[in-house]
């Protein structure tokens, strides 16, 4: 029998078993499902190397579920890329640059309110793609402005996409049913993280800079960019406000500190901002009332982490924070520093360090119990208590894991016969 039609027959099976009251899921018995059942909560993990997304269970054991492959059109998109010399030379430099000899194949990921389709930005290929979870097809395709797609943000009401593009300095909001553009603006250079603030009004871009070049010491860091917050309105996508935390730093005696925000998050009532930035190791507490940051919080150096600036990957030492959701407790991922740890965010005390290989990004588990980090060293990602700051356990995951993302399959889900 041919393949297609094998793994068209395989999913006719398991659906055919759905139907009858029990699934076999990666040899595993799921349990019944019926059209009242709500859609399933779980995990998808960005491989970006891979050019696939791993889904695995938000709580309890975090198995594997299934896997995507987020690159169905990869030989189009080549083909696209390798006839346009400007195209390639962007495509080959993300391979050198931030992609540390590799493709980028997978940034950012979330669901659809409905579970049936992801919607993924992918770095070397400049888009953001819907697939469908069920077919594994591609529902739609937004090329972003410039050459490279960078982290993305879900509206809390989970209808719109704010997706960095981040060699034209510009943050798309798209319809994420559709892929509409609904707005854009503009930010400093290299927008990274985004935001979603105020129950969805605003959204808060986070730029880098020029990560790519080795003007990596503190006295050097002029020649790094443009790099400020940037507070759009999420309806009119006007800018409302910048805030350059170069002038903070420097009120709280920092100048040592790059002003590059990284990874980012506030606490439930949006009192503070926790933040980390190029080649620390720790972060900063700001507060957003008064415009000042209040606290700096050193963490440990791994000895065994070389000093030399021009070898942590993407100006990163720390690059991954969360926290829990009575906000009591944020996650850090030590990046260079091969280790994740817990702090108590009243007294800014760490927990063990819980080693880790090049742990990427921090996210809080569905059940709110665990911090969940990617090891892209390692490929897996690995759980850790919030309350005890020990870890769980870890689970094997594609070729260089980074962004982790609370999602929802519909209830009974297969992952298409690809994966």
């Amino acid at each position: 029998m041919h393949a297609s039609a094998l793994a068209r027959l395989r999913r006719s099976l398991l659906a055919a078993a759905v139907a009858v009251g029990g699934a076999v899921v990666c040899g595993v018995p799921a349990a019944p499902a019926s059209a009242a059942d709500g859609p399933r909560e779980v995990m998808f993990v960005g491989n970006n190397w891979d050019g696939t997304a791993d889904v695995i269970e938000s709580s309890g054991d975090f198995a594997r579920i299934g896997r995507i492959d987020v690159i169905p059109d990869k030989a189009r998109r080549l083909a696209e890329i390798y006839l346009n010399p400007i195209k390639l030379a962007f495509f080959l430099g993300i391979r050198q640059g931030p992609g540390e000899g590799h493709d980028q194949f997978v940034d950012d990921m979330y669901a659809t309110p409905d579970g049936t389709a992801m919607v993924v930005s992918r770095p070397s290929f400049a888009d953001v793609v819907s697939i469908d979870l069920t077919t594994g097809a591609i529902r739609w395709r937004f090329p972003v402005s410039g050459f490279r797609a960078d982290h993305m943000a879900v509206s809390p009401d989970g209808t719109r996409v704010a997706v960095s593009a981040s060699t034209s300095n510009t943050v798309h909001v798209l319809d994420i049913a559709t892929g509409r553009q609904l707005g854009s603006f503009r930010t400093g250079d290299k927008p990274h993280e985004n935001i979603f603030t105020g129950g969805g009004r605003y959204i808060w871009n986070m730029s880098i800079g020029e990560v790519d070049n080795d003007f990596d010491s503190p006295s050097q860091d002029w020649l790094k960019g443009d790099r400020h917050i940037t507070i759009a309105d999420a309806s009119t996508y006007k800018v409302v406000r910048t805030i350059d935390m170069r002038d903070r730093l420097d009120a709280f005696g920092r100048k040592d500190l790059s002003d590059a925000v990284r990874p980012a998050v506030l606490t439930p009532d949006e009192s503070k901002l926790y933040f980390q930035v190029s080649f620390f190791n720790g972060f900063a507490e700001y507060d957003t009332a008064t415009d000042t940051i209040t606290r700096i919080k050193t963490l440990p150096k791994n000895p065994a982490t070389s000093e030399d600036r021009t070898t942590w990957v993407n100006d990163s030492r720390h690059h991954g924070l969360s926290i829990n959701p009575a906000g009591d407790k944020l996650c850090v991922a030590g990046t260079m520093d091969d280790y994740a740890t817990v702090v108590d965010r009243a007294t800014l005390r760490e927990g063990p360090l819980v080693s880790a290989s090049k742990p990427y990004w921090a996210t809080v588990s569905g059940d709110g119990r665990a911090c969940v980090i990617s090891e892209s060293g390692a490929d897996r990602v690995t759980a850790i208590d919030f309350a005890t700051g020990q870890k769980i356990t870890s689970v094997p995951v594609g070729d260089h894991p980074q962004r982790v993302r609370i999602a929802r399959v519909p209830a009974g889900w297969i992952p298409p016969a690809a994966g």
